[in-house]
C-alpha cells in the first residue's frame, strides 16, 4: 500500500529535482552538477499484464557527461522482491533511453537502509552478468539540520533530513529549526515544504510536533493546521454518535426485556437504564434483566 510518507521521500525530488545534486555531496559521489533537468513518465509497464512503475524518473543535463537518468524509490521496509524490480527499472529505462541510468533508494531506517544498499548480482557468482548497486539516502547519511539559518540557506534539503529522519530522536530539533527558517519564507515556497514534512513524517509521533510548530511558526499556514484539527474533531463527533446509538439501543433492549417478561417497571429505573451512556453498564443489565426478580434487581450488585 502506497503511503504518504513514500510519496514524500521520492516526490520531493520532483518538486527539486537540484536536490539529488546535494543529496550526492553527503552520498560521498561526485557528479558533474546538472544544468537541466526533466520529470519523465514514471509508467514502465510493457506489452505483458505485468506492471513496472518506477516512484519517481528524472533525466538530468549535464555539461560536462550529456544527459543521465536518475530512478528515485522511496522503501520503507525490506521486501526481497525489489532487488529483482530495480535490476529491471534500471535495465529497462538503459535500453528504452539508452541513457545511463542511476537508482536512488531512500529509506528512513537503519535496517532498511543498509538492506536496500546490498550489492545484487542476476547471475551466480562466477558470472554476474548484471549488477545492481543502489545509491541509499537514509538517517546513517543524511544530514542533521539542527541550525535554522542551514535550514534556511536550502529548505528542501531540510525537508528532506527530517523525513529521513522522521523515526530518529533527532528529528525533533530538525522540525524545529525547519520552522523557524520557514516563518520569514514566501508563502508559495514554504507550502509545498511543509506539505511535505508533513506527509514525509507520516504516523510518527514527530507529526504531532510539526502540525504544532506550524500553527505557532507559520500563521499564514493555520488553515491547514485548523482543517486537521476540524477533521479529528469530526471523527470524534463520529465515534461519539456511534457510542450514544450503541447507548440508546443497549437501554431499549433492557426494558424491553423487563417489559416481556412482565415486571413492573418503576419512573426510577426506568430513567436510570435510558440516561446510562454506557453500552458495557447496559449490556451487563441486560443479562440480568432475564432473569432478575424485579426490575430493580438489575442493579443489586452495584
Amino acid at each position: 500500500m502506497v503511503s504518504s510518507s513514500h510519496e514524500a521521500m521520492h516526490r520531493i525530488f520532483q518538486h527539486d529535482p537540484g536536490l539529488f545534486s546535494r543529496v550526492t555531496h553527503f552520498l560521498g559521489i561526485d557528479l558533474p552538477r546538472p544544468i537541466g533537468a526533466t520529470a519523465l513518465p514514471t509508467d514502465l509497464t510493457e506489452a505483458s499484464p505485468v506492471e513496472r512503475r518506477v516512484d519517481t524518473l528524472l533525466r538530468f543535463e549535464t555539461a560536462e557527461r550529456g544527459p543521465f537518468l536518475l530512478a528515485v524509490e522511496a522503501q520503507g521496509k525490506k521486501d526481497p522482491d525489489k532487488p529483482a524490480s530495480w535490476a529491471y527499472y534500471v535495465s529497462y529505462l538503459w535500453t528504452k533511453y539508452r541513457l545511463p541510468t542511476a537508482l536512488l533508494v531512500v529509506c528512513q531506517d537503519h535496517a532498511t537502509a543498509k538492506w536496500a544498499q546490498r550489492t545484487v548480482t542476476s547471475g551466480p557468482p562466477e558470472l554476474p552478468t548484471l549488477t545492481l548497486r543502489p545509491v541509499v539516502a537514509g538517517p546513517h547519511n543524511m544530514p542533521v539540520i539542527t541550525d535554522p539559518d542551514e535550514a534556511r540557506a536550502d529548505l528542501v534539503l531540510a525537508s528532506l533530513a527530517a523525513i529521513t529522519h522522521a523515526a530518529e530522536p533527532v528529528v525533533n530539533a530538525i522540525l524545529k529549526a525547519l520552522s523557524t527558517a520557514l516563518s520569514d519564507a514566501p508563502e508559495d515556497i514554504a507550502a509545498p515544504i511543509v506539505e511535505f514534512t508533513a506527509h514525509g513524517l507520516g504516523n510518527r509521533p514527530a507529526r504531532h510536533l510539526w502540525r504544532n510548530l506550524v500553527a505557532v511558526d507559520l500563521s499564514f499556514y493555520k488553515s491547514y493546521i485548523s482543517e486537521e484539527i476540524r477533521d479529528e474533531g469530526r471523527e470524534q463527533g463520529r465515534e461519539q454518535g456511534r457510542e450514544q446509538g450503541r447507548a440508546q439501543q443497549g437501554a431499549q433492549d433492557v426494558l424491553l426485556v423487563l417489559e416481556q417478561r412482565g415486571l413492573d417497571i418503576p419512573d426510577g429505573v426506568r430513567t436510570r437504564i435510558t440516561e446510562c451512556g454506557d453500552p458495557e453498564v447496559l449490556r451487563h443489565w441486560l443479562a440480568r434483566a432475564v432473569t432478575a426478580s424485579s426490575a430493580e434487581a438489575v442493579f443489586e450488585s452495584e
